[in-house]
């Protein structure tokens, strides 16, 4: 004979595996999830195939000749320089920009008497959209080649253009920091934060909502614990969403790591840990992954609790919008929550429940959040996200039966106005 817990853990196992299985065996989640790392990878090749793109454009622009009219107010341009790039000079400036209108010459330059304070003039014929900057650049290179001669040192002449490239190392607590590249691998919870919410939020708000509509709540209620039932789809929403994160996030990682060069990051300093191409920090990571937990418990605490009061998925949805809303609020103060940190502003949103998941997570990732703060900001998501629960619970033992119409929360939770 088993004990009188034993049915409990048998039916909250029950319900997990079965809304896990439920929702991974069905094409759409796998469609949904694959979806997003295949437009990922789309969306880095792109930029890293328009970054060759232009290099390329570029070469080639250096490469086409240019046969040009010039004028030089400054004294500057040396005109063996100019001749050998195609350049003609000029007395009247006016008669050839005409000429240039009128089609009988490709292009004019109009070098200025004071070249710190005065751009150069560039007049050609239409070549397109991309191909007409070809001119900017003869102009530039003449305009640098002239400079060059003229001071006589090539090293001189190339650094007086051309300014030494700055390779920074910084440090914190006596150890090299990773710079920009170091933000990517905490960031990526930011990502996944949003992707769950996004991605399984209706499923959230359908949590009591489903049995709710198909009227057959009285009838599981007779076998189950409301507790059980809703903790029980909670927790498989956790593991779905894990599942979902590793799907996403692995090959999310490979593509960034592939592409890397070939979108600017810049290499990290030497010491610093890596994982694969990513410069890594442990307690950031850590701290990364458990604010994305503990937002995913609140956000599904707060939309069980939503479900729990709705007559319909349709008015449910409304309030979902809402919920929503709030998440994208910190990210139109994301350049004050990097560049003030510890301000009140970036205190508020922080610690405020419904945006302190994405300010915190993004206060991690960029460097800006104090360990102190941090565990803060997992108490209040983790104290929200069970009273979420623990509201949710009560509003569908209450309302589990109000087909019709929103349940009251005042006559739910046993609040009685004085007469």
């Amino acid at each position: 004979m088993s004990d009188g817990r034993a049915p409990g853990r048998h039916n909250l196992g029950t319900v997990i595996s079965f809304e896990f299985r439920r929702t991974v065996t069905k094409p759409r989640f796998w469609l949904i999830s694959l979806s997003v790392p295949l437009l990922i990878a789309v969306v880095v090749g792109l930029i890293a195939l328009s970054g060759q793109t232009t290099a390329q454009r570029v070469e080639s622009q250096d490469s086409a000749s240019v046969t040009f009219t010039y004028t030089d107010a400054s004294g500057l341009i040396d005109p063996a320089v100019a001749k050998a790039a195609g350049g003609t000079p000029v007395s009247d400036a006016t008669a050839a920009r005409e000429a240039v209108a009128a089609g009988t010459s490709q292009c004019h330059i109009d070098y200025p008497k004071d070249p710190l304070s005065q751009p150069i003039d560039v007049q050609g014929q239409d070549l397109g959209l991309f191909d007409s900057s070809r001119y900017n650049a003869v102009a530039a290179a003449v305009f640098q080649a002239s400079i060059e001669k003229k001071i006589g040192d090539p090293t001189l002449a190339k650094l007086a253009i051309h300014p030494p490239d700055v390779q920074l190392v910084t440090y914190a607590d006596g150890a090299p920091t990773a710079g920009i590249a170091g933000v990517i691998a905490p960031g990526i919870f930011l990502v996944l934060f949003y992707m769950a919410v996004l991605m399984l939020g209706n499923q959230m708000l359908n949590v009591t909502l489903e049995e709710k509509e198909n009227r057959v709540t009285e009838m599981i209620l007779t076998t189950m614990n409301p507790t059980t039932l809703i903790v029980g789809k909670v927790l498989a929403l956790v593991g779905i969403g894990i599942v979902q994160g590793l799907v996403v996030g692995i090959p999310a990682s490979i593509v960034f790591g592939l592409f890397s060069s070939s979108l600017g990051l810049a290499e990290p300093s030497a010491g610093v840990p890596m994982l694969g191409s990513f410069p890594i920090n442990a307690g950031s990571m850590a701290i990364g992954f458990l604010l994305f937990l503990f937002s995913f418990l609140m956000f599904t605490g707060l939309l069980v609790a939503i479900g729990a009061v709705m007559p319909s998925a349709k008015e449910a949805g409304n309030t979902f919008g809402i919920v929503v809303m709030s998440m994208f609020i910190p990210l139109y103060a994301a350049s004050l929550l990097v560049s003030d940190p510890h301000g009140v502003v970036s205190q508020i949103f922080t610690f405020f429940p419904l945006t302190a998941p994405v300010s915190a997570l993004l206060r991690n990732a960029t460097g800006g959040l104090y360990w102190w703060e941090a565990l803060i900001s997992l108490a209040i998501l983790a104290v929200c996200g069970w009273a979420f629960l623990i509201l949710g619970v009560r509003l569908f033992r209450t309302g589990s039966i109000s087909y019709g119409s929103r349940v009251k929360i005042g006559r739910a939770l046993g609040w009685r106005p004085g007469r």
